[in-house]
C-alpha cells in the first residue's frame, strides 16, 4: 500500500511537471513577444483604432502566471507528501531518495524560471507603459503646440489689423489737424485782408486831415506875422513921435 502511494505521488509529481514545463514554454513566449505586440498596437491606438490585442494578451498573462502559481503550489505540496512518505518509512530507500531529491531540483529550477519570466514580462510592461505615456504626451504636445502656434498666428493677425487700424486712425487725425490749422489759416487771411482794407479807406480821410492841419499852421503863421509887423509898425510910429 505504501509502495502504490509512493508511484502515486511520483506519477502525479510528472504529471505536474510536465503540465508546469509546457506552460513555461508558452508563457516564455508570451513575455517575449509581449513588447514587441505591445509597440505593434501602439501606433494604431494612437490612430484612435479600437485594438483588444495588448489587452488581450495581458489577460492571458496573467491568467497564465495564475496557472503556473497554482501549478507550482500543488507540485510543492506533492513533493512534501513525497518527503514525509519517506520520513516515515522504517527504512529508506536510496532510488526514492534520489527520486526525491530530482522532484525537488525540477520544482526549484520551474519556480526559479516562473519568477525569471514573470519579472521579465513585468518589466516588459512597465517599459511599454512607459513608451505609451510618452507616445500619448509627445501626441499631446503636439496637438497642443499646433494649437498654440494656430493661436500666435491668429494673435499676430490681429495685432497687424490693430496696427493698421492705429495707422489709419493716426492719418485721419493728422488730416482733420491740417483741415482745421488751413480754415484758422484762411481766418487769419481774412482779418488781415479786411484790416488792410480799412486801412486804405482811411487813407484819403487821413490825407484831407493832414491838408487841414497844414493849411491852419499857414494861416496862424501868416496871422502871427502880421500881428508881429503891426506890433513893429507901432513901436516905430511911437519912438518918431518922441
Amino acid at each position: 500500500m505504501s509502495g502504490n502511494w509512493a508511484e502515486e505521488l511520483r506519477r502525479e509529481a510528472r504529471q505536474l511537471e510536465n503540465e508546469i514545463d509546457t506552460k513555461l514554454v508558452s508563457f516564455g513566449k508570451l513575455a517575449a513577444g509581449f513588447s514587441g505586440l505591445d509597440h505593434a498596437t501602439s501606433s494604431s491606438q494612437a490612430d484612435g483604432v479600437p485594438l483588444l490585442a495588448a489587452s488581450t494578451s495581458e489577460h492571458v498573462a496573467d491568467t497564465m502566471a495564475i496557472e503556473l502559481e497554482q501549478l507550482l503550489v500543488k507540485l510543492s505540496n506533492v513533493n512534501e507528501a513525497m518527503t514525509e512518505h519517506v520520513n516515515m518509512s522504517q527504512f529508506s530507500n536510496p532510488a526514492l531518495v534520489h527520486t526525491l531529491q530530482r522532484h525537488r531540483d525540477i520544482l526549484t529550477d520551474y519556480t526559479q524560471e516562473f519568477r525569471k519570466t514573470k519579472s521579465t514580462l513585468l518589466a516588459n510592461r512597465e517599459r511599454d507603459d512607459l513608451l505609451n505615456s510618452v507616445r500619448r504626451d509627445i501626441s499631446s504636445f503636439k496637438a497642443s503646440s499646433g494649437l498654440q502656434r494656430r493661436s500666435d498666428y491668429f494673435a499676430k493677425e490681429n495685432e497687424h489689423l490693430m496696427n493698421s487700424q492705429r495707422v489709419a486712425d493716426d492719418a485721419i487725425g493728422i488730416a482733420i489737424n491740417a483741415k482745421e490749422s488751413m480754415a484758422q489759416q484762411r481766418s487769419t487771411f481774412q482779418n488781415i485782408n479786411n484790416r488792410m482794407g480799412n486801412v486804405f479807406n482811411r487813407f484819403p480821410q487821413l490825407n484831407n486831415l493832414m491838408q487841414k492841419i497844414n493849411l491852419r499852421k499857414r494861416r496862424d503863421a501868416i496871422i502871427l506875422g502880421l500881428v508881429i509887423a503891426a506890433c513893429l509898425i507901432f513901436l516905430l510910429l511911437f519912438a518918431l513921435r518922441r
